[in-house]
């Protein structure tokens, strides 16, 4: 017997979702026919299996906390979501959500086709809660958001799928939501749109907004969230930090032998999901076969169309350190080749404190909303001014990957710095400051 427990009937423990040993199955029809006459004719067209999707699933999330959901296709995350978001109910188990819930989950669900975005944005606002009061003061913010410009009053009909994000982002981000439900929404819309929305959720995660997201983007995921939940065959295979969960799951998706045309199925990746450009489709074919990046003790993987053959790590004057003041530069210096040209890429970077603290994460879609392009051989400088941070030893991990996060090479712990300042001062971080006394 299945419960879902509604906000007022359910006490404030610190708790946003918790999530109860829920199941949920589905008929799969062989050939169902489709009119009255056809399934009194042909009763064995009405053939059906079940599929147990989830078959037990349990965790809690706390509130302002953020987690990522990953697993092959297939596997219930979505379906998860799902059931989180109210669209459908489980078949036993008990599910309570406390507080207002705001979902990113089918593209354009809840969009009338002939209305205009504004007034859609009325609509989809309304069926979140927000009274005409509320939404008459946010709706410029929405707008502004969604860049949609004089688009804003043409029917959605006419939207792109990427316009149809634009606005349904715009509108979920924007109803003050208490849990966040995203569902590789951010896989349509340009590059500069996808590195705006991905900061706008690390501002929402900092404002206390509870967030689940499933997605192909496992950096994306290490960045945001504290914890993950590897799901397969309906179970939770793992759960933890992120960078303890994702080895497992990369080496589990490595062993399974996918190569280049199996990461475009699964959910082998690290960054947003999204199309290829029409130049990439393009490329030529690679001269000799692609071999995928084996794990070295799971840190590193990915499908080997690029690789970094070395990586230094340089001071001022070019020369290879390891040993750095908290105000001094340091160039991470990336030799990298490919197989082909791949005009569509992305360079990561992520610094970990001994401890595995996460201290410092972004990419050069991030910053540059713009795509690299990697040539068949090349070098790649990332310019650090500073590292200011306390006395102590850090790793950094690098990535080369598409738009979509599929990793061309993923690697953990590449490299290793200390930090060593006159003073060594508590806390995580070193501010440069000068005592004053009159």
């Amino acid at each position: 017997m299945s419960e879902f427990i509604p906000v007022r009937e359910k006490k404030d423990d610190g708790v946003a979702i918790r999530v109860e040993n829920i199941t949920k199955r589905f008929k799969v029809y062989l050939d169902k026919g489709v009119y009255l006459k056809e399934r009194v004719l042909f009763k064995n067209r009405n053939r059906y299996e079940e599929r147990n999707v989830l078959r037990g699933i349990s965790f809690e999330v706390k509130k302002g906390e953020a987690i990522g959901l990953i697993g092959e296709n297939g596997c219930g995350k979505s379906t998860t979501l799902k059931l989180l978001s109210r669209i459908m109910y489980p078949d036993s188990g008990k599910i309570e959500i406390n507080g207002r819930v705001s979902a990113l989950i089918e593209l354009g669900a809840g969009f009338h086709p002939d209305m205009s975005g504004r007034e859609n944005i009325y609509t989809n606002a309304a069926i979140f809660g927000l009274s005409k009061g509320e939404i008459d003061r946010r709706l410029q913010t929405i707008i502004d958001f969604s860049e949609l410009g004089d688009y804003i009053d043409n029917p959605v009909r006419t939207y792109s799928s990427g316009m149809y994000m634009r606005l349904a982002f715009s509108v979920a981000i924007n109803v003050d939501a208490d849990v966040l439900l995203i569902d590789e929404i951010l896989a349509v819309g340009d590059m500069a749109f996808q590195a705006k929305c991905f900061n706008k959720l690390r501002e929402i995660k900092n404002r206390g907004t509870t967030i689940v997201i499933v997605s192909h983007s496992l950096a994306q995921i290490e960045q945001i969230c504290e914890r993950s939940y590897w799901i397969s065959e309906g179970k939770i295979r793992e759960q933890g930090a992120p960078r303890d969960v994702h080895p497992l799951y990369m080496d589990y998706m490595s062993h399974k032998g996918q190569g280049i045309d199996g990461g475009a199925k699964t959910d082998v990746s690290a960054e947003t999901l999204a199309p290829a450009s029409a130049e990439a489709m393009e490329q030529p074919a690679p001269e000799t076969p692609v071999e995928p990046v084996q794990p070295e003790a799971k840190k590193r993987w990915g499908s080997g169309e690029a690789t970094m053959q070395s990586v230094q790590v340089l001071d001022r004057d070019g020369n290879e350190r390891t040993n750095f003041a908290p105000n001094e530069p340091i160039t991470v210096r990336i030799a990298y080749t490919a197989q082909r040209m791949l005009p569509d890429s992305v360079v990561g970077i992520a610094i970990y404190k001994s401890d595995q603290t996460f201290m410092y994460g972004t990419n050069s879609l991030i910053d540059t909303s713009q795509p690299v392009k990697l040539q068949r051989q090349g070098t790649i400088d990332l310019v650090i001014d500073s590292l200011p941070v306390a006395n102590g030893c850090y790793t950094i991990d690098l990535a080369l990957h598409r738009p979509d996060g599929f990793n061309f090479d993923f690697w953990r712990e590449i490299c290793t710095i200390n930090i060593a300042g006159k003073v060594n001062p508590p806390g995580l971080i070193y501010l440069p400051h000068l005592w004053e006394f009159h």
